[in-house]
């Protein structure tokens, strides 16, 4: 209904200058959106030289229009901006490993197949599935030919995305994946495995012998194709990745690292035990003491198979959560060291009590799913400043969750 109020000069102008923002939001946004088929139609003939053809190029983004918002995640990696014990509480809880144990009976026969024919035991090759897609359950929502198409044109490492995009067409093309099947990551990984494109093209393998290598619908093919990354980037058969060990008083953190291997003999020579307190095993092996939260915390002996675990997603956090979660797969318990803070992470189901006790309270939060987004975290931060708790940051860990318990 028209307002019969008069509207005084300064709302006109007010809302002349809305309007002259509208008008010039949406040129921009025009402006954009030319700019974005004008990229695409300069990247076809880039395409056609990595062997996709001209139709398949045309079908696939004729009607692509851009994401902007995966611009701002290419340096929001939870691997480099978490807290580690954040990462792994929510990563490595019991759900995760009841359902890896769950998912090692259920594909027993495919695993000892898989393990045959590439040497990687079947608990590292689930604890990858249960941390990439939790067992095939969160595939990723974002469609993959939007996003890649997006992030071939605007931010940075355009000519990464680029090849991942061509790939991607070429999955298409060959019938390995179908259109409706591309939903995945920001950054493009998809499936079960959440294999990005262009490793896909080069490592997937068909593992359950239909002449396809679908790894969003086929979960043999995508066990089988874990195995032969592993196997392709090192994996030494029977060997551990690492173990949890107890530094001597006085250690030089300077000597550790991933990359900075010495002999097993050596690092037991220089008092390294293993954390129970019995010796390391006088080897050659080539072994480096990994240090996530600094000397105070849980400290590891890491070797060749925790790098090639790290070589899926490179970052150490990462693949200490994957090497957990096998050790847990295989029956053994947490780590014995605690991680140096007061307030320790949180695991799904704990992240979901603190959500059912801020709905109680009336915070308008959304469904209670172990999902820590932007308005659970506000309504942390209004709890946290209610009971006087610091820092106020709207972190999910255990100082709340006991806070809102006792309530």
């Amino acid at each position: 209904m028209a307002s019969n109020r008069l509207v005084s000069g300064a709302a006109l102008l007010l809302m002349g200058a809305a309007a002259s923002a509208a008008a010039s939001a949406a040129a921009s946004a025009a402006d954009a959106a030319d700019g974005f088929q004008q990229c695409l139609a300069g990247l076809q003939s880039k395409a056609q030289a990595k062997g996709v053809s001209a139709a398949t190029y045309k079908r696939y983004t004729a009607d692509l229009a851009p994401d902007m918002s995966v611009i701002e995640l290419l340096d929001a990696q939870p691997e480099f901006s978490t807290p580690i014990w954040d990462y792994l509480a929510a990563l490595v809880d019991q759900q995760r490993v009841d359902d890896g144990k769950a998912m090692l009976k259920q594909h027993a026969a495919v695993l000892e197949k898989i393990s045959r024919q590439y040497g990687v035991d079947a608990a590292t090759v689930v604890a990858v599935w249960g941390v990439e897609s939790d067992y095939g359950k969160t595939f990723g929502k974002r469609p993959l030919l939007t996003s890649l198409s997006t992030l071939s044109c605007y931010g940075r490492r355009q000519s990464f995305f680029q090849g991942e995009l061509f790939a991607t067409l070429k999955l298409l093309q060959s019938g390995d994946i179908q259109a409706e099947e591309l939903n995945g990551s920001w950054a493009g990984a998809f499936g079960h495995t959440q294999f990005m494109p262009s490793t896909y093209q080069r490592i997937a393998v068909d593992g359950d012998g239909d002449g396809r290598r679908d790894l969003v619908a086929s979960i043999p093919d995508a066990l089988a194709s874990t195995a032969n990354y592993l196997k392709r980037s090192g994996w030494r058969t029977g060997q551990p990745w690492g173990y949890e060990v107890k530094l001597p008083s006085g250690f030089n953190s300077a000597n550790s690292g991933r990359k900075n291997k010495r002999p097993l003999s050596s690092w037991a020579a220089a008092g390294v035990r293993k954390i129970d307190g019995s010796p390391l095993p006088s080897s050659d092996t080539a072994a480096g003491i990994l240090l996530p939260a600094g000397v105070k915390g849980p400290a590891f002996i890491v070797m060749r198979n925790f790098d090639a675990i790290y070589s899926y997603n490179a970052a150490e956090s990462y693949a200490l959560a994957i090497a957990h979660l096998s050790d847990r797969l295989r029956g053994q318990g947490e780590f014995v060291t605690p991680w140096p803070t007061d307030d320790p992470g949180l695991s799904r189901a704990e992240r979901k009590q603190v959500q059912e006790l801020l709905l109680a309270r009336g915070y308008e939060i959304g469904e209670a799913d172990g999902m820590i987004g932007t308005l659970t975290r506000r309504a942390i931060v209004s709890e946290q400043k209610r009971l006087g708790l610091q820092p106020q940051d709207g972190r999910a860990g255990k100082k709340i969750l006991r806070a809102l318990q006792a309530q």
